[in-house]
C-alpha cells in the first residue's frame, strides 16, 4: 500500500523532525523511521504542485502554469494556462489502477471541477474531494468570495458536509472508510491500495478545535523574529540545514517590539492557532495509522509526507484593524480574540508568522525563493527496509510520481497511453536515494525549471537561478548555492559570471520549450484574482446593469427629444 499525505501550505519548519515547537508526533515518528529530505522543492502555489505531483509533468506542460484564480486573460488561450489538469498527462492514480490497486482521494483536489476534470475521473475509484483553492474548516462555505458556495463532491456527485464537520477529522474519517470498503472477505487476498490525503490544513482560514489551541496560549509571545531564529537554531541541530546557516531578515516582517502588549497577545494567538491545525492534522493522521495497525495493513503500506507549497503569508496582515473585521465581517466571519481559530472565525498568518514558519528561508508561498518552494519530505515505511537518514539529495516535485510507480513495480506510460498521446513523465525516481544507493538522481548538469507568473527559476546542482517579482521582490535575477546558503542570503552572479550566463540561457530555453507566457504589465497576483471574479462570477449581472444602463441612457436622451419637440 502507498499513502501519500500532503498538508496544503506547511512551512519549512513547521514539523518536530524539521526544527518546530509545534507537537507532531505522528509525523516525526514516520521521519525517525525512514528519510527526511532536506533539499526538496515543490511549486509556490498549489495547483501547479498538485499537477506535478500526481503526473510527474512540467506543471505548464500540464495545463496548470497557475491556479486559475490567478490566470490573467491575456494568458488563457494558451494550453499551458487553462489552470485545469490537462487530458495530455496520466495521473499515477490511473496507472496504478491500471496495475491492479485500489485508489482513494479525500481531500483538496482544485485541478478541476467539471465532470472530466475531477478526481473520478483521473484513476481514483473512491473519492470525497473540496474542489476549490480552499474552504472554511468548520461548515461548508467559502472561505473568500470568489466563490459563491464550497464546492464538495463525492464520486463526482455534489455533497453537503455533516453538522460536526471539521475538515481534518472527516477527511481522516472518509479515508478509513474507503480503506474498510475494499477489505478482504474470508482468504481472498487483499489488493493494495495508493491513498491520497490531501488535507485543508493549514491553509486559510486557519481554524482548529479548542484543546488543541489551548496547548499553545502564551507560546508566541516573544514574537515571530524569535519564533524564526529559535526554529533556526534547532534546524542546525538536528542536521536539517548546515551549520551556522544564515538568514536574511524579511523586509515584510513588522517590528514585533513596536506592537503594544495588546497587540502582542492577539498576534501570539493567531499563532497559537495555526500550531493547533497543524498538531490537529497530525493526530488525525495518527487516527488513520492506527487504523492501518488494528487491520494489520501498517507493515505493508508506505507513507509519504510532503507539502504542496510554503507558508502562506496571505490574507489581512494586520488582522484586528477596523477595517479587516468590516471586510471579514462581510464574509460572515468574526476576528475576536476569545474565539479565534473556532467556527465563525478567520484566521492567517500573516507575512510576519509566515517567515518563521519557513525558517530559516528567505520568502514563502506565492514567491520563488526558498521558503515557497523547499519543504518536508519524509519518506517511510517498513516495505521500504531503510535505515532512518537525513539526506540532502535534491529532489523536485515531479520526482514523486515515479518513485511511486517504482515502489509499486508499475512502468510510467510510453508516448502513448489509453489511445492518444501523452507528456512523458519527467521527473526522477528517487529510490536511489531512499535506499542510500545513490547520493543524487538529478545529476550535475541537469536543468530544472520554473515558472510563475513572471517569476523564474533554474535548478542544476547545487545552485538556484531566480527572479522574484515586486514589490515583494526586485525583480532582479540572482544566483545562489542553496546547499551551503538554503537562507539565499549571498548572491554569486558577480561571482561566478559564467554560470550565471549558462544558466540565465538555460532558462531561456525552458521558457521556450515550456510555452511560458509573462504575465501583463502590472500584473499583481491578489488584484487578478479580484478582477478574475468579477469576471467570472458577476460578468451576468455587470451585464444587466451595463444594458440596463444603456436602455436608461436612450430613454432619458428619448424624452429630452420629446419634450424639445413639444416646446417647439
Amino acid at each position: 500500500n502507498i499513502v501519500l499525505i500532503l498538508a496544503d501550505d506547511l512551512g519549512f519548519s513547521d514539523l518536530g523532525s524539521y526544527g518546530s515547537e509545534i507537537t507532531t508526533p505522528t509525523i516525526d515518528a514516520l521521519a525517525d523511521e525512514g528519510v527526511r529530505f532536506t533539499n526538496y522543492h515543490t511549486a509556490a502555489n498549489c495547483a501547479p504542485a498538485r499537477a506535478m505531483l500526481l503526473t510527474g509533468v512540467s506543471s505548464h506542460r500540464a495545463g496548470v502554469a497557475n491556479i486559475p484564480e490567478m490566470i490573467a486573460p491575456e494568458q488563457r488561450h494558451e494550453p499551458a494556462y487553462q489552470g485545469v489538469l490537462g487530458d495530455n498527462v496520466v495521473t499515477v492514480a490511473t496507472l496504478l489502477e491500471d496495475a491492479g490497486y485500489n485508489t482513494y482521494l479525500s481531500g483538496k483536489w482544485h485541478l478541476g471541477q467539471s465532470k472530466g476534470k475531477l478526481p473520478s475521473r483521473r484513476g481514483f475509484q473512491r473519492t470525497v474531494v473540496m474542489a476549490d483553492s480552499g474552504a472554511d474548516n468548520w461548515e461548508q462555505k467559502p472561505y473568500i468570495p470568489i466563490y459563491e458556495i464550497a464546492n464538495w463532491y463525492s464520486n463526482g456527485e455534489r455533497i453537503e458536509l455533516p453538522e460536526n464537520f471539521y475538515s481534518s477529522e472527516f477527511l481522516v474519517d472518509r479515508m478509513i472508510e474507503f480503506i474498510q470498503a475494499d477489505a478482504p472477505q474470508g482468504n481472498v487476498p487483499r489488493q493494495p491500495f495508493f491513498a491520497y490525503l490531501p488535507f485543508q490544513a493549514v491553509h486559510i482560514p486557519v481554524q482548529a478545535p479548542q484543546e488543541f489551541i489551548d496547548r499553545y496560549e502564551g507560546r508566541y509571545l516573544e514574537g515571530w523574529k524569535t519564533l524564526r531564529e529559535e526554529r533556526r537554531q534547532r534546524a542546525i541541530e538536528l542536521g536539517i540545514v548546515p551549520p551556522d546557516a544564515p538568514m536574511v531578515d524579511m523586509h515584510t516582517t513588522r517590528d514585533w517590539d513596536a506592537l503594544s502588549d495588546e497587540d502582542k497577545k492577539f498576534e501570539a494567538k493567531r499563532m497559537a492557532v495555526y500550531a493547533a491545525m497543524v498538531e490537529a492534522m497530525d493526530y488525525h493522521l495518527g487516527r488513520l495509522i492506527e487504523h492501518l495497525k488494528r487491520t494489520g495493513e501498517f507493515d505493508n503500506t508506505i507513507f509519504i509526507f510532503t507539502s504542496d507549497n510554503g507558508s502562506e503569508p496571505s490574507g489581512p496582515d494586520v488582522l484586528n484593524s477596523a477595517q479587516a473585521r468590516f471586510q471579514l465581517g462581510r464574509q460572515g466571519y468574526t476576528a475576536d480574540y476569545e474565539t479565534l481559530g473556532l467556527k465563525g472565525s478567520f484566521v492567517n498568518l500573516g507575512p510576519s508568522f509566515a517567515s518563521a514558519s519557513a525558517s530559516p528561508l528567505a520568502y514563502y508561498k506565492f514567491y520563488v525563493g526558498e521558503g515557497g518552494l523547499r519543504v518536508p519530505l519524509i519518506i517511510s515505511g517498513k516495505p521500504l527496509s531503510v535505515s532512518p537518514e537525513i539526506t540532502e539529495g535534491f529532489a523536485y516535485v515531479k520526482d514523486i510520481a515515479p518513485t511511486i510507480l517504482a515502489m509499486a513495480g508499475v512502468a510510467p506510460p510510453g508516448a502513448r497511453y489509453a489511445g492518444k498521446p501523452v507528456e512523458p513523465i519527467t521527473g526522477q525516481s528517487l529510490m536511489p536515494l531512499i535506499t542510500g544507493q545513490a547520493k543524487a538522481v538529478h545529476a550535475d548538469d541537469d536543468a530544472i525549471g520554473y515558472e510563475l507568473a513572471g517569476q523564474g527559476v533554474l535548478f542544476q546542482g547545487d545552485y538556484k537561478l531566480l527572479k522574484i517579482r515586486g514589490p515583494v521582490g526586485d525583480d532582479t535575477w540572482h544566483l545562489y548555492d542553496i546547499v551551503r546558503d538554503p537562507g539565499e542570503t549571498r548572491d554569486l552572479k558577480t561571482e561566478e559570471p559564467a554560470r550565471f550566463q549558462a544558466m540565465l540561457s538555460l532558462y531561456e530555453r525552458f521558457e521556450q520549450e515550456n510555452g511560458v507566457l509573462q504575465p501583463p504589465e502590472g500584473y499583481d497576483h491578489i488584484r487578478q484574482v479580484a478582477l478574475n471574479t468579477l469576471h467570472d462570477r458577476f460578468r451576468g449581472e455587470l451585464l444587466v446593469a451595463i444594458l440596463l444602463a444603456i436602455v436608461l441612457l436612450l430613454f432619458v436622451l428619448f424624452s429630452r427629444h420629446n419634450r424639445k419637440g413639444v416646446s417647439k
